[in-house]
């Protein structure tokens, strides 16, 4: 088996209805709870208009040579249902990996949940109107190389975040999370006791009856001296 030129048929999955359930929660909950340590770096943004408040899917992972798409042609054929579809690109924004006819066919025909990629795409004037979630680094019309090598269904690491294939991928308008599939249930269950708990702080933020104590609280505990009288220096 050659490192570099693998190609793997087969993932672990969540529960469907476990992937679902995270639909009910905005990413930044989920992240809280995961002690803010699965958010992809926020150079991947939301690019399209998808109507949905939050998208989630299992992770179809694509390990894409820097500006090369032929091992995310692949995966166009492998992709199912729901899946979210994770390209790394070694970070590269010199070209894009997928225009509009790639886009359509994931969208159209394949139903994949949405994408993910470290790196440009291009016919925006198009995918950025579509009910559809793409997520990526810009635009740009130079288009890509299709030589390889690359791998599919192995872990990569895709805006400083690892991901294992068949990991539930989270998306908003904030941006991207990951949540490993073997934590998703306990995640989900903490996840969903914080937004509880934040919907309640942001009506009290909203009706004058927030707690702010903790503030001073904490700045005592670290030390921070309170000066009364204006800086000179």
């Amino acid at each position: 088996m050659s490192v570099g030129k693998r190609i793997y048929l087969k993932r672990e999955l969540p529960d469907p209805a476990l992937i679902r359930a995270f639909q009910q929660i905005p990413a930044s909950n989920i992240a809280d709870v995961m002690e803010r340590s699965c958010a992809m770096n926020p150079r991947i943004r939301l690019l399209s208009s998808p109507k949905a408040q939050v998208t989630s899917g299992a992770a179809f992972t694509v390990k894409a040579r820097a500006g090369d798409n032929l091992l995310l042609h692949k995966a166009l054929n492998m992709a199912q249902e729901g899946d979210y579809i994770i390209v790394s690109n070694e970070a590269d924004n010199s070209r894009s990996l997928i225009g509009e006819i790639m886009m359509a066919y994931l969208c159209h025909t394949k139903k994949v949940a949405g994408i993910v990629i470290d790196g440009p795409i291009r016919d925006i004037d198009e995918i950025g109107k579509w009910d559809f979630p793409v997520y990526a680094t810009g635009t740009t019309p130079g288009g890509p190389y299709k030589e390889g090598p690359g791998e599919i269904n192995v872990p990569v690491s895709c805006g400083e975040i690892s991901v294992t294939p068949g990991d539930i991928v989270v998306g908003d308008p904030d941006g991207v999370i990951v949540i490993p599939r073997k934590d998703a249930a306990r995640v989900l269950e903490d996840a969903r006791k914080f937004r509880e708990a934040d919907e309640s702080k942001l009506e009290a933020a909203k009706n004058g009856t927030a707690n702010r104590s903790w503030v001073e609280k904490a700045l005592a505990e670290k030390g921070f001296e309170i000066i009364d009288d204006i800086y000179r220096p």
